[in-house]
């Protein structure tokens, strides 16, 4: 039996409802069936995804920001959800993620303005998160 996954076309008022950690843990388990089946492709995604992060020339909180922008961008949930996650563990302000997501509004009209939506709930969620941690 599958799991239904929200529509890339609206914002999933299941992911505000319960949480956008329940999401990413949610999507981070049913991805488990691809670790095991295509272990080589997981490695090679997850490798491609620590080295195009790094600090560099940009900072790794900069690139959560193109990331977040470009998930918001793209209506993806998960994304949002991934990418506030590092953003309130890197220590991004609200103003820093809200400039990120003019950018987003600006490339990508109405749409993205309504995902802007879900990214400013998730990353308030992760980053009470990380306050409680402190």
């Amino acid at each position: 039996m599958q799991t239904a996954v929200p529509t890339p076309q609206t914002p999933s008022t299941t992911a505000a409802a319960s949480g956008y950690d329940t999401l990413t843990r949610t999507v981070t388990r049913q991805l488990a069936p691809m670790r095991q089946a295509l272990p080589e492709v997981m490695t090679a995604f997850g490798d491609l995804a620590r080295t195009a992060m790094a600090d560099g020339a940009l900072s790794e909180k900069t690139k959560e920001l193109i990331a977040l922008a470009l998930g918001v961008a793209a209506h993806c949930e998960a994304c949002i959800g991934f990418h506030t996650k590092a953003l309130a563990r890197l220590g991004a302000t609200p103003e820093e993620l809200r400039e990120a997501l003019a950018v987003a509004v600006y490339m990508g009209g109405g749409p993205s303005l309504m995902y802007s939506a879900s990214a400013i709930a998730a990353f308030d969620e992760f980053a009470a998160h990380q306050r409680t941690k402190a």
